[in-house]
């Protein structure tokens, strides 16, 4: 579909697939170099790591291309490391607690309820229903559990109760903060936390898949608008993130956003998420691609 829209947009598009082959990307490099790469890189050798080794690999070889770069790439991954930069600056991001084993002292600090999710993953991936937990006996089962599955550190963070919202940014210099997207989560069972797990996202099998609506723009009053927006922008700036990104947060009920982390190349499916904002603020599909290509030309 991308490869399409940017075609009807004028561009002399084709799609490659890597197939983990770092061969054929040397040699399309050599034998044919493009004048920008649309990166939609998000694992290599199926090491979500090396995500950002591949935007490296471009640099390296003076290739522009779109979205962020290496560094905001493995910053974005670590998400301990991104919500101690948000503190440093003073945006609002849940206090937490980030674990290289699952054992945690029972007076650890921080206000249930909490959730639990592991470090380097994307995309919801180790998010359920078990996720949040409310005491100490549950936290300890869901480290376990989360330790198990997915090794590496672990995230505990302070569970914001509130509204779940993704605030999208397209540009630079700074950037253009795109409509607002909510998600009423009110047609959940009462044992299923409010938030989006990776069922919800992914799984069109799972129950909870189309119980979730998402609202754009969302129902704020002027003035939390403008704070979000503000927060957001303020997030996009401080992780270096370049073009376009998504930032996730919860609002809440005292009024306060809380960055929950920063997503830059976020997913660009048509009438999801980024798109839906985009589409909200009057731009087409193919139209935000050609903005997202023109900003990668300008380098």
């Amino acid at each position: 579909a991308i490869v399409d829209a940017l075609r009807a947009e004028g561009f002399d598009a084709c799609g490659i697939n890597l197939r983990d082959d770092f061969q054929r990307l040397q040699d399309l490099i050599a034998d044919d170099p493009p004048d920008v790469v649309f990166n939609l890189v998000e694992s290599f050798r199926n090491d979500l790591n090396l995500e950002s080794a591949v935007a490296a690999f471009f640099d390296l070889f003076r290739v522009r291309y779109t979205g962020s770069s290496p560094f905001c790439l493995s910053l974005c991954r670590r998400k301990g490391l991104t919500k101690q930069i948000l503190d440093e600056i003073g945006v609002a991001t849940p206090r937490f607690r980030i674990l290289a084993a699952p054992g945690i002292e029972q007076d650890h600090g921080l206000q249930y309820p909490l959730i639990v999710k592991p470090c380097g993953q994307d995309g919801s991936a180790g998010v359920d229903v078990n996720s949040v937990v409310r005491d100490y006996a549950q936290l300890v089962a869901r480290l376990e559990y989360v330790s198990a599955e997915f090794k590496g550190p672990i995230l505990v963070e302070e569970f914001i109760e509130g509204k779940e919202l993704h605030v999208s940014v397209l540009g630079n210099s700074p950037g253009m903060v795109l409509p607002i997207e909510e998600f009423n989560f009110s047609e959940l069972s009462d044992d299923h936390p409010p938030l989006i797990t990776y069922d919800i996202k992914w799984n069109p099998l799972s129950p909870a898949y189309h119980k979730v609506h998402a609202l754009c723009p969302a129902e704020l009053d002027q003035k939390t608008e403008e704070l979000v927006k503000e927060q957001a922008l303020h997030a996009y700036i401080a992780t270096c993130c370049r073009d376009y990104a998504r930032i996730d947060l919860r609002l809440g009920r005292d009024g306060v956003p809380h960055i929950l982390e920063v997503n830059p190349n976020p997913d660009l499916t048509e009438g999801v998420s980024f798109m839906d904002s985009a589409e909200k603020a009057g731009l087409c599909f193919s139209e935000t691609l050609r903005r997202i290509v023109a900003f990668a030309l300008e380098r």
